[in-house]
This record gives C-alpha cells, structure tokens and sequence, in this order.
C-alpha cells in the first residue's frame, strides 16, 4: 500500500483567526488538501480552538494569544530583538519539518521565504506560497514613519534573498508574479501562477427576502455591501462621497462588514455627508453569506495607487464569494478583477473615485435587472474551488519532488 504524503502547510505570520480572509485562505486549502495527504497546518500561535479530521493543528510558539485580537497578522511593530527571536525559531521549526515532512509549503508574509528557504538548507523540500509584495506606499514625514520604513526594506530584502533561495513559488496572479519577479529578482521560470478558489457551500445563493427579515433589512431598499478591511487598500470614503452627491439618495443604503483603522474616519464621514451607511464591525465567517444574499450589489471599492506600480497583485477573495452568492460585484478595472467581472454583464467596473461612484449610483439599474446579473456572475466563478486550488498546489509539489527523488507518491484529488 503507497504511503500517503506527509505535508506541513506553515503560515508563520499569521495567528488563527477564523473570521481573517487569510486564515481562510489557508483553511480552506488545507481542508482540500486533507482528502489526499495527511496535511499538518501551522500557525504562528492559535487564536482560537478549532478541530478538523482533515488536517492536525499546531503552533510554532508557546506563547499564548489573545483570543480577542483584532487580526490575524503576528509581525507588527519594530522591535527587531522579538523579530530575531522569532526567526530562530523558525529556524529550529524548519530542522523538525525537514525531517518529519516530505514537503512543506510556507505561506507568504512580512519575511516570505525565510522557513522554506531554511527547510531547503535543511535538505527537505518546500516551496513558497506568496500573496503580496507588500510594497512600501506611505510618506516618511517624521522618525517614526522613517523607522517603519527602514523596518520594511530590512524585513523585504530578507525576503528578497530567501525568496530566491527557494526551488518553487506560487503566486495568486500574473501580476503579482511580474512584480515578484521584478521587486525580488526571482526567476520567471520558478514561479508559478495558481488561483484561489471558493468554497460553495458556504457561498451559495440564498433567499434575499428571508436574509432581510433575519438581519432586519427593509425590503425595499436597495441595499449595496461591502466585506472587508477598511483601509489604505480599500478607499470607502470614496464610495460615500460618490453616495453623498447622488441625490435623492432615500432607498440606497449601504451595510459595511468588517473593521480597521478607518472605521472611524468613514463613519465620520458618513454621518457629515448624511449618507445611510450601516457599520456591522466584524462578525463570524458564518454569518457573512447571509448579508451577501441580503445584498442587490456587493462592492470592492481597491485602492490600485497603494500597490506596486499601480497594480492590484493578489488575488481578491471576495469579489468571487460575492459572486458565488448570486449578486454583482462593483470594482475597480484592474489586474485579476478584470478576469472576473464583466462590465454590465456579471456587475461593473468603476475607478474608485468619488466622481465615478456618482455616476454609477445615478444611472444603477432596477433591483431586477441587478439580480439577474448577479446570477450570472454564479455562473463566472462557477469553476472555481479549493480542490482545484489544492490539486494544482499537489501537482506542483509532485514535479518538485520527482527532481529531487524517484518517489511515487502520486494520489489524485478531484471536486
């Protein structure tokens, strides 16, 4: 009987955190993964409890995390000595790993490359699975804005050089290949694009009359959504002021899921502007279908001048679970969204200036009409799943393998 792969998917940055998109990400690949190999998922600490019978859970540190962090993301701040530290740590992880797994997979984050690059050193296998550049897009106007930025560079040229230590990188587009392969000098060829995927049975269409009812929407109104973070990357006050100037503006309201360091400015503004708009905050990943089937048109209002060269790199998550649940999706015309979206056909393509917003909102179409298109942007992402993604990452580490040993290891993973 063949032995079945032994995998470890890490995500060194990240703390488990079940309402975080990139937990999710991960989460769901290794759930995919699970049908196929005996999969370990590593987090830097556990935010939460979770069990699954398709992956074994542990932490690379001890140390405990508060389970009422805002994020999943466990690299903020400057001090270097806590940044070292942790680096060790990975280093004694990656000797264990090299041992105990025929492959590990790390997921990127601020120092990308640094555990894959020491499994290889180790003599194990690994690859890197990247989602950003995290590209420096803020004025140096006083010390402590020069420190962060000096803390960046410091933590991208590491990233730089492990990243090029590394036989395989994944990345979520095209785009952000070309901007790995420019900010980091890696090589084209070692690098390979794989698509995220989506889980419908989560994201799936659902009664709008009854999801209004349960989160005590007016039917009548038509209601735009947005889920996610608010900040740099995602400018909303645009989207508000675009709100503000479209008059009349009684029966539009907009509901916002999620949190960040700009709530608070986009409350503000909403209420100065006297704009509708229904902060919820953030609130369990089980719930979120639920106010996307109360949606007529879902929103991803990105910020394309806060990422490199004017380009949207990683793979927006939730434009296709917005589309998945049958409503169209708002966005700006960049990079992967303009694989996704069809202008008037699966939902629309507007810059995200407030001027652009105006226009769509004076000239929005029937809730009828709005429906009809959101189902056929079920249909775009139809194809789309997490065992796909999985089955191409599986592939991807087979060919890996097969340079380096005469293994046969060589299940199949199937929708």
């Amino acid at each position: 009987m063949t032995r079945r792969l032994s995998l470890c998917y890490a995500a060194p940055g990240q703390r488990l955190l079940t309402t975080a998109g990139p937990t999710r990400n991960v989460l769901s690949v290794a759930e995919a993964l699970g049908d196929t190999v005996d999969v370990t998922l590593a987090f830097r600490s556990l935010g939460e409890p979770l069990d699954s019978p398709r992956f074994r859970l542990l932490s690379i540190e001890d140390a405990p995390t508060p389970i009422a962090s805002r994020d999943d993301v466990t690299v903020r701040g400057l001090n270097p000595l806590t940044h070292a530290k942790y680096l060790h740590t990975l280093r004694h992880f990656a000797r264990r790993a090299a041992r105990e797994y025929d492959i590990v997979f790390e997921k990127g984050w601020r120092f990308s490359g640094y555990l894959a690059h020491q499994v290889a050193l180790c003599g194990g296998l690994s690859a890197l699975i990247e989602n950003d550049v995290r590209y420096w897009n803020e004025p140096v106007r006083n010390l402590q804005a020069l420190a962060r930025f000096l803390a960046q560079r410091a933590a991208q040229s590491i990233a730089a050089r492990c990243s090029r230590g590394v036989p395989l990188v994944i990345a979520e587009t095209e785009e952000l290949k070309e901007a790995l392969v420019a900010l980091r000098g890696i090589s084209p060829e070692r690098i390979e694009v794989v698509e995220l995927g989506v889980d419908h049975r989560m994201f799936r269409p659902m009664p709008q009359e009854i999801a209004r009812n349960e989160l005590g929407i007016r039917q009548d109104v038509l209601m735009l959504l947005y889920v996610g973070g608010l900040d740099l990357y995602h400018d909303l006050g645009q989207v508000i002021e675009g709100l503000a100037r479209t008059q009349p503006i009684d029966g539009i309201e907009l509901h916002v899921v999620g949190d960040g360091h700009l709530r608070a400015q986009d409350e503000q503004t909403a209420q100065r502007l006297g704009v509708a708009v229904h902060f919820h905050g953030q609130i369990g990943h089980q719930r979120v279908p639920g106010f996307i089937a109360a949606a007529d048109l879902c929103l991803a209002p990105y910020q394309p001048s806060r990422f490199y060269d004017g380009k949207i790199t990683f793979s927006t998550l939730k434009i296709p679970e917005y589309m998945a649940c049958e409503r169209p999706v708002a966005s700006v015309p960049h990079g992967h969204i303009l694989q996704l979206i069809d202008h008037d056909i699966t939902g629309f393509l507007v810059n995200n200036d407030a001027d652009a917003w105006t226009a769509l909102f004076r000239s929005m179409p029937s809730r009828p009409r709005l429906g009809e298109m959101g189902r056929r942007a079920a249909q775009r992402v139809a194809a789309l799943s997490w065992n796909a993604t999985a089955a191409r990452y599986l592939e991807l580490g087979y060919r890996l393998q097969t340079r380096t040993t005469s293994s046969s290891l060589v299940p199949s993973l199937r929708d």
